[in-house]
């Protein structure tokens, strides 16, 4: 496995595994304090293609809080041993100078519902602004036949989605299960953050999905019922979400009943550290899948 730093490297390096002129090339993108849901995206990636790059780059662009961008976790070398032991062919770990040189001024912006709910109501639509140029910017340089992305990140998949087709970028994005750990807590760099008494707090956001689920399963078809449902767990555990909402895998736009999938999305703080989660709401038969129309 080998580490490059520049985007000239990279291409070299996609350049010789292609020259046999059959490889597919598959990217991986992250911001680094790799775990096993960044590894399952590797997994998922050696299934489909030859050849993988990992990018660990942490995106100043798509952070509000100058505290969440320094305190947000950097061990590369940790790291590199475990891309390495998964099988990753090249990390591309740049550094910021490398994507958004001096004079920089370009942005990459989704309009619409995608980007001014959820997530952009409390970090604001700049940080999608964010996500889309820096994944422009990696896709560019990695020119990958696909790239893998998680559904933890549900409405950060749905941007990229929608960008690559706008754009007409030649790259399949694809969707990979949240990864959990045995508690039920989803997979994420910041759990390292979360205290013992606030990290078992957190596990009523897992569970509070797991009620709305089994509200489903019951027969309650009303977002409104199974918001309750969700949001009563959340606050049995002391939680106070920022969000907790049932909305479409399209636009995110509010739905009132799941006649189709829907996405139950949650956000909230726990302690110091702010967890993200959602499900895919579908009626017993129904494929579970996010935004099914995209291929």
């Amino acid at each position: 496995m080998k580490i490059v730093r520049t985007v000239r490297e990279l291409r070299e390096q996609v350049r010789g595994a292609r020259a046999g002129g059959s490889a597919r090339v598959g990217l991986v993108p992250t911001m680094g304090a790799l775990h096993e849901g960044h590894i399952s995206l590797v997994r998922a990636a050696q299934r489909d293609v030859d050849f993988v790059v990992m990018s660990i780059f942490v995106n100043p662009k798509q952070f509000t809080e100058a505290s969440d961008l320094d305190g947000y976790p950097r061990q590369e070398e940790a790291d590199a041993a475990l891309a390495e032991s998964a099988g990753v062919d090249v990390i591309f770990a740049p550094a910021a100078s490398e994507l958004y040189p001096e004079g920089f001024a370009t942005n990459v912006h989704v309009g619409g519902s995608l980007t001014e709910t959820l997530e952009a109501a409390g970090r604001g639509p700049q940080h999608f602004d964010g996500v889309a140029t820096v994944v422009s910017k990696l896709l560019i340089a990695a020119d990958p036949d696909a790239a893998y992305f998680g559904q933890k990140d549900a409405q950060q998949l749905l941007v990229v989605r929608r960008m690559v087709t706008d754009l007409g970028l030649p790259v399949e994005i694809v969707s990979c299960p949240t990864v959990r750990d045995s508690d039920g807590l989803a997979k994420s760099s910041r759990n390292v953050r979360l205290s013992d008494a606030d990290r078992a707090r957190a596990l009523a956001i897992p569970r509070a999905l797991e009620a709305a689920e089994a509200a489903l399963a019951l027969g309650e078809t009303s977002t409104a019922a199974l918001h309750a449902r969700a949001a009563a767990v959340l606050s049995a555990a002391g939680i106070e979400p920022e969000y907790v909402a049932c909305v479409d895998t399209h636009a995110l736009e509010p739905v009132d009943v799941v006649d189709q999938p829907v996405l139950l999305a949650i956000a909230a703080r726990v302690g110091e550290v702010r967890l993200i989660d959602n499900t895919l709401l579908t009626l017993p038969g129904a494929e579970a899948q996010l935004d099914p129309e995209e291929k």
